[in-house]
């Protein structure tokens, strides 16, 4: 159930009118008592349902969106990938890149010979049309470049991850 942005203000303000009129009606009995003055005593029990229900309601309203970006950020994922090089696929470069580098573009190794997503040093970055450090490139173009390698090489070149 999607929730709209125009709909979240009438669903507050239903939320806390309700506690209101079922204070004013009775409501139930449940009772707390609130001070020193035992004539000071509050309801709480219908307050906490419809806050209740409208944090629910806001909960999975916020659980749609995230879900929603991410299938959109999967889509985006698999166009970009639909456009490598043939012989590899999108499962093979992930596993090579979560191995390699945790799936992080920016990691460079300690003693900084291997730089980013899929660990090139620079001439085998340089020998798949690379240039610069592969670190600082985009994410696209290393998976690109990447592709290329393997298309090339197949898992050579990652001997403990390909």
């Amino acid at each position: 159930m999607l929730i709209k942005r125009t709909h979240i203000f009438p669903a507050l303000s239903l939320a806390l009118a309700l506690p209101a009129t079922a204070l004013a009606a009775g409501g139930p009995s449940q009772t707390a008592k609130v001070g020193v003055n035992d004539a000071r005593v509050v309801q709480i029990a219908p307050l906490q349902k419809p806050i209740d229900r409208f944090q629910h309601l806001v909960h999975s309203a916020a659980r749609q969106i995230h879900a929603e970006r991410l299938a959109a950020l999967r889509r985006q994922r698999q166009e970009a990938f639909a456009t490598l090089p043939g012989g590899v696929s999108i499962g093979t470069l992930e596993s090579i890149a979560a191995c390699e580098s945790g799936g992080d573009p920016t990691v460079v190794s300690s003693d900084g010979s291997y730089r980013g997503k899929y660990q090139f040093d620079y001439g085998t970055w340089e020998s798949v049309g690379g240039s610069g450090d592969p670190a600082a490139a985009p994410e696209s173009e290393q998976d690109y470049r990447a592709a290329l390698l393997y298309t090339q090489s197949g898992s050579s070149p990652w001997p403990v991850c390909g």
